[in-house]
């Protein structure tokens, strides 16, 4: 905290004093019928000026003489940019058209420029508003399951990341406000996402390589949870819910207030979950999901200082959870996991705007995060699992040099990761990157260009790497025993021995950048997206050796090479290839129609990876090292071969891979309070040389949506079709298909000051036994049967 508070100290040295509003800027915002857009946002570009139309569709903003750049800002329109000069002692007095937009267009927080979804090169989805919160689920992964693009790994309710184009784990980046969650969702499936969508006001999902912005490990896209723990205004406004879930018998409650003083701010939110078990239809007398309950808890606590140029401020979260681990079992044994879950974050966050020759705004973010999650099982703490991270991103943008806006960032992140216990599969070490990017973008006329590169060194040491000698056998013969030895560099036998050694690597991934966006016709645009992107492998990739209960395998790290030659027992040693980089080229090809009452954005992919890391099976298993004699043994102790279970033998392997695919969306204004969607998104993940596909690749689907939005009611329909997936990985099975049947509906009414929301939220109406394929648990957790959530909201 005292690095923050320094930080701090200097940002409100070098920002301007206060200054004292003579004149004003007045319009009135309406449609092309001449009807007044009730509650637009104006806002004045670069500053906090911000103003909402009233009834009559009238604006007012108190400014000092000059050129101004007016952002207009309404649902279901087209964003409009409107240049205004003001003149001393001349009130300035505009007129403002907006376009109706079938396909809602939404300001993106998650790019330093602040545009809007569709003058992006690259695709973006937000997901916000009533939206969001009849999509809420328990984990990140589940509430964007339905957006188009986006799948999630269903870790039986309890925990749940993005997929992203068929892409996941250490390549899609889970950010709070633009920093990394900084939790252990990325080392494996049954760590949950520390970032709770509750308290959320909006989700952005960038698709596609977003290095530019977030580094190396955003090569699949990221995730970014916008929320307002540090407030940017002192404007009173706050938001609560209330929800009980019949499935699980989940009880929800959260809430948001912020308010301010003079020029300070204030923010606090927090929630409470509760769930049991979650049920599902019954099969084979199954009709429950075992060690699938949990509860969590937290809250924040913000403030900032609001000056006439920006402001800056800090937040402190805390975050508590305990939910069961499903699947977790020795043997024939089903043993009750649950993980205890701690986090603590600091943030800072400031955005200043100056008024001089060559800077136009300094935004910088800091976060420091303290996270820990202990794995208990029968009472007693088995693994733990810590990451302390410090992230700081400072964006200094300049003014407009010759029409082209940008500027540069310098982004450091530095991850200390420790694993300790019986199940610890991967070894503790330290991450250390540090990055300079550069951004630019231009208009041409009707092209919009976008240019970016980045340039990054991260290192990864480890001091206790274990190579340990462990016994290999085939997968369908867990009970036959063969010789077994140690293979290392000079092939020597150690029988039974474990070598520790320490690593270090260092890598310098380099991204490139280049997109256009051509507005070819009124209300239309095409937009292209060419993309150069390296990845480090993660530590976990690397340096893995171990049991991983959570997904049920043991997986080995690309440092070490298995050796299965004929006439010789599998075993292994350390590898003697070089450990190389990703790198991903990716071409992306939008087009979209955003005008009108009818509304459509249709994305066509390729992605070439080459030294892709993923888990191959063997076909060989490993003993889990776990005794099962709990009433006679301490935990982690193993005397006996027969006590153990083997576990399938993953290994991280580089092979070259490509994934190509087609997102479609398409919207249907039909009156103005019914609307019609459709959508739908295919993918393909292939090893290239050997034609087969990567595992746990997001099947095809396709959806409808009937949307109703009334005065006092509101009404949704959505149905999902999952295509049978039988483009599978060797030794994977194929999944079949199923339709899911989700609605809810509102009934909306004021009461005071607060407008209130009474709604019914209905999942899996058909009580459909479905199957998730990108699930590592697919056969133990299938998606949870008919459930029914009451709940109301309120907003003021």
């Amino acid at each position: 905290m005292k690095k923050l508070s320094r930080i701090m100290s200097a940002l409100l040295a070098v920002t301007a004093s206060g200054q004292l509003y003579a004149e004003q800027v007045q319009g009135t915002v309406t449609n092309h019928d001449g009807k007044a857009v009730v509650g637009a946002t104006v806002e004045i570009a670069g500053t906090n000026k911000v103003a909402k139309t009233n009834e009559q569709g009238v604006f007012t903003l108190e400014v000092n003489p000059g050129r101004y750049e007016l952002h207009v800002v309404a649902k279901n329109f087209v964003h409009e940019n409107v240049e205004v000069n003001v003149q001393a002692n001349i009130n300035a007095q505009l007129q403002v058209s907006l376009d109706k937009s079938a396909i809602e267009i939404i300001d993106v927080n998650a790019t330093p420029f602040h545009s809007s979804n569709i003058e992006s090169a690259l695709p973006i989805t937000v997901l916000h508003g009533e939206k969001l919160r009849m999509r809420q689920a328990n984990t990140l992964g589940d509430t964007l399951k339905n957006e188009v693009g986006v799948h999630s790994n269903f870790h039986g309710g309890v925990a749940s990341t993005p997929i992203i184009r068929g892409l996941d784990g250490p390549r899609v980046l889970v950010t709070q406000n633009g920093l990394d969650a900084g939790d252990a969702s990325r080392v494996g499936p049954d760590h949950a996402v520390s970032s709770e969508t509750s308290t959320s006001e909006s989700i952005e999902v960038l698709r596609g390589p977003a290095t530019l912005f977030y580094g190396s490990g955003a090569i699949g896209g990221v995730v970014n949870v916008v929320d307002e723990r540090i407030p940017s205004s002192t404007d009173t406004k706050g938001e609560w819910l209330a929800e009980h879930n019949t499935n699980n018998d989940q009880e929800l409650v959260s809430g948001s207030f912020t308010s301010g003083v003079g020029n300070v701010a204030v923010h606090v939110d927090g929630f409470y979950r509760d769930s049991e078990n979650y049920t599902i239809p019954e099969r084979n007398g199954v009709d429950e999901v075992e060690n699938s309950a949990a509860e969590s808890s937290g809250f924040t606590l913000g403030s900032s200082y609001i000056l006439d140029n920006g402001f800056v401020g800090v937040s402190y979260q805390n975050l508590e959870q305990e939910y069961g681990i499903p699947g977790h079992s020795h043997g024939d044994e089903n043993i009750e996991v649950f993980a205890d879950l701690t986090q603590n974050r600091y943030q800072l966050l400031s955005e200043l705007n100056f008024d001089n020759s060559v800077i136009k705004s300094l935004n910088t973010k800091v976060a420091y995060t303290d996270y820990r999650h202990s794995e208990i099982e029968l009472g007693v703490v088995g693994t733990t699992f810590d990451n302390e991270s410090l992230e700081a991103r400072f964006e200094l943008l300049h003014q407009d040099f010759f029409e082209w806006r940008g500027g540069l960032s310098v982004h450091y992140k530095q991850s200390d990761f420790t694993a300790v216990g019986a199940e610890a599969f991967t070894p503790p070490s330290e991450t250390n990157s540090i990055a300079l990017a550069w951004i630019e973008e231009r208009h041409f006329g009707d092209f919009l260009v976008q240019l970016g590169a980045r340039i990054e060194r991260t290192e990864i040491t480890a001091d206790n790497v274990r190579l340990p000698d462990i016994e290999l056998v085939e997968q369908e013969h867990d009970d036959h025993h063969d010789d077994h030895s140690d293979h290392a560099h000079h092939n020597e036998h150690v029988d039974g021995a474990t070598r520790n050694f320490a690593v270090e690597h260092v890598f310098t991934p380099v991204s490139l950048s280049a997109g256009i966006v051509w507005d070819f016709m009124d209300g239309y645009n095409l937009g292209l997206s060419l993309s150069h992107s390296q990845r480090a492998p993660s530590s976990a990739e690397l340096l893995s050796f171990g049991p991983h209960i959570g997904t049920g395998s043991y997986e080995v790290g690309a440092l070490f090479e298995l050796h299965d030659d004929h006439g010789e027992a599998p075993h292994f040693g350390l590898t003697e290839s070089d450990i190389v980089m990703e790198t991903s080229s990716n071409i992306d090809l939008s087009l979209r129609k955003f005008k009108g009452d009818f509304g459509f954005i249709f994305n066509a992919f390729y992605n070439q990876i080459d030294d892709y890391y993923y888990e191959r099976a063997t076909g060989l298993a490993a003993s889990d090292g776990h005794d099962h004699d709990h009433g006679d043994h301490d935990h982690g102790a193993h005397d006996e071969h027969e006590d153990e279970s083997n576990l399938p033998l993953y290994v991280f392997t580089a092979q070259d891979v490509t994934l190509h695919g087609f997102e479609a969306q398409a919207v249907w204004q039909v009156t103005d309070e019914f609307a019609w969607r459709v959508q739908g998104d295919i993918i393909r993940a292939r090893l290239e040389g050997e034609g087969t596909e990567l595992p746990r690749t997001p099947p095809a689907r396709v959806s409808t949506e009937f949307s109703y939005q009334g005065d006092t009611i509101s009404a949704d329909l959505l149905v999902s079709h999952y295509f049978e997936q039988t483009h599978t990985a060797p030794l994977e099975s194929s999944t079949g298909s199923y339709v899911m049947v989700d609605a809810n509906v509102n009934y909306h009414f004021s009461l005071g000051q607060h407008d209130l929301s009474l709604y019914l939220k209905g999942i899996n109406l058909t009580d459909e036994y479905a199957q998730v394929h990108t699930s590592f648990l697919k056969e133990l957790t299938p998606l949870a049967g008919r459930s029914l959530a009451i709940g109301i909201r309120g907003e003021f």
